[in-house]
């Protein structure tokens, strides 16, 4: 066992600390946050508007649409669909946004990994 105070371990592990108050890193998580909070809140009062509709306003869901079929199982089904629109959406968004910047830190890291371990080899 390499006791953690071999310098030669020190030097080919990557200082995380520093990649995550890197500027990349900031932008990361900033672009995440910046669009799974806003419509993680959306479907959630979408969510919870269903729930209330559902347990307070019974005349209003059971308006028939199309034969046997009302507003509340349509709605419903909307939840459904909501859920597979957004993760449609958030996946799209992750391949364009997300993950170049993520791949980027990933590979400077990897990087600096081998780089030291290379060093600490001599």
């Amino acid at each position: 066992m390499v006791p953690v105070t071999d310098p030669s371990r020190d030097e080919r592990v990557p200082d995380y600390r520093e990649t995550q108050n890197s500027p990349e890193f900031r932008e990361l998580r900033r672009r995440h946050r910046s669009f799974a909070f806003p419509l993680a809140v959306a479907f959630l009062v979408w969510y919870f508007a269903y729930v209330l509709l559902a347990d307070y306003a019974h005349d209003f869901m059971s308006t028939p649409v199309i034969g046997n079929i009302n507003l509340g199982v349509i709605l419903g089904l909307g939840q459904f669909v909501t859920t597979f629109g957004i993760t449609m959406w958030y996946v799209s968004y992750a391949n364009r946004k997300l993950d170049p910047l993520a791949t980027s830190i990933r590979e400077e890291l990897e990087t600096r990994e081998t780089v030291g371990s290379t060093e600490a080899d001599r």
